[in-house]
């Protein structure tokens, strides 16, 4: 019931941030006479609680940029692995753009957005990709691609855990089964 309710509530968040909207903010920060307040290579953020490392994301470049709505960008990519109660890496998150913005916790992937569960061995292919990390959910709009071990299926949007490990893909349009070589 509280993924359900989850669902409902990225719906409406949905329509709020529609892609004209996040996609002219993007472009306002990135213009060329916007510049970045902090520049900083080589990062690691690290997300724990009770000790336990719960998500690293690490970037080659990220901008921090003190605007109304402050913003880090990571213009050159940016990878993020979520760990389960072990330690052990679970899922993988990584695109070659993103901007994170710091009130609302919300992280745009833009560009080649991969997600991969190592567990189920499934991996989510689109190009672009919203995650709200208060809620711990990812979501797009985009067409979708999910490639398992035995079959690849084609979405025209998708809902997910944060994880991969729970989902719901809108308007299916193909499921290809792959069958295994002897």
């Amino acid at each position: 019931m509280k993924f359900v309710k989850s669902i409902m509530a990225v719906s409406a968040i949905m329509m709020l941030f529609s892609c004209e909207n996040s996609l002219s903010v993007v472009q306002e920060l990135t213009r060329e006479d916007t510049i970045a307040d902090i520049t900083a290579r080589d990062i690691t953020y690290v997300r724990s609680d009770s000790g336990l490392v719960q998500m690293t994301l690490m970037a080659t470049r990220m901008n921090r940029y003190a605007v109304d709505d402050p913003a880090m960008e990571f213009p050159e990519g940016f990878t993020a692995f979520f760990y389960d109660s072990t330690q052990a890496i679970t899922s993988r998150i990584e695109a070659k753009y993103g901007i994170s913005y710091e009130k609302t916790r919300l992280i745009i992937a833009r560009d080649s957005v991969e997600v991969e569960n190592f567990e189920t061995q499934e991996k989510l292919n689109t190009s672009s990709l919203y995650w709200d990390q208060q809620k711990r959910i990812i979501y797009t709009s985009a067409p979708v691609k999910i490639t398992s071990p035995d079959k690849v299926v084609y979405g025209d949007s998708l809902i997910a855990t944060e994880g991969f490990d729970r989902r719901t893909i809108h308007n299916v349009r193909a499921t290809i089964e792959v069958e295994e070589d002897e």
